[in-house]
């Protein structure tokens, strides 16, 4: 045998053979666990937020409307200011955190089509229910109201909340019928404990008024699947004054 040359600092390296492989790298990152996160749980906690959250919404302005209760009759535009703004507040909310439906830009058709389905509502019941039905219902849903404070609240105040909650909020998870009957419930809830004693006194009339709203309801809903957001919240708009304000000048 020959003996094996010394070890000389200053030459290059040799490169050494390749190991042969026995697979024992591939298997290891084969069997390393993967940290993807669980997107299927997360969309499916993140949908059901955003269903829950509109309903617990809608409880608390319910509650806050009968909390609110006492305060009548001296305090009836505080009260419904403060039951309207739970609901408007809730809607910005959801519209900041981006859980709402965005308001695209609308064709000037779709508001005519609401203009329209309000005043196919409206004028038949201004017309046959203005003197015994609706023209004393709007002195005691809005009592002690001047004509600037009752229109600013029909125009305004009412349509926004209303339209943004129900219309913007509800609808784009639950079905409409059910949003109609949820915004009729609420109605109920807020008015009708403002005109009580009429109520007990006259049932007949505290029926119609509530067949009135369901209806109104129903035609915002319907309005909103067919021409949009902004067409319901005109039509609520022009039922509202054809409805309360005419009859109480």
């Amino acid at each position: 045998m020959m003996p094996d040359a010394p070890f000389d600092p200053l030459a290059p390296k040799k490169e050494q053979p390749l190991a042969e492989s026995d697979g024992s790298t591939v298997a290891d990152e084969s069997e390393a666990p993967e940290t993807r996160p669980n997107v299927s749980g997360a969309r499916a906690r993140a949908q059901s937020r955003s269903v829950s959250d509109p309903l617990f919404g809608f409880i608390i302005a319910a509650a806050l409307s009968i909390g609110l209760t006492p305060l009548l009759p001296e305090s009836v535009e505080l009260r419904y200011t403060l039951a309207w703004g739970a609901l408007a507040g809730v809607s910005v909310l959801s519209w900041l955190l981006g859980t709402m439906e965005r308001i695209d830009q609308e064709r000037p058709d779709n508001l005519g089509w609401g203009v329209l389905y309000g005043l196919l509502l409206g004028i038949p019941f201004l017309v046959f229910l203005s003197q015994n039905v609706l023209g004393p219902a709007a002195g005691r849903l809005f009592p002690s109201m001047t004509a600037g404070g009752l229109l600013a609240f029909l125009v305004f105040v009412m349509p926004l909340a209303e339209t943004l909650f129900f219309r913007g909020l509800l609808q784009g998870q639950l079905l409409s019928w059910i949003v109609g009957l949820m915004a009729t419930l609420w109605n109920i809830v807020l008015f009708f404990p403002v005109m009580w004693q009429s109520i007990t006194e006259h049932q007949a009339v505290a029926l119609v008024i509530a067949i009135l709203l369901l209806m109104t309801n129903m035609l915002y809903a319907y309005v909103r699947d067919r021409n949009g957001l902004a067409s319901a919240w005109i039509c609520q708009i022009v039922c509202n004054l054809i409805i309360f304000y005419l009859p109480s000048l």
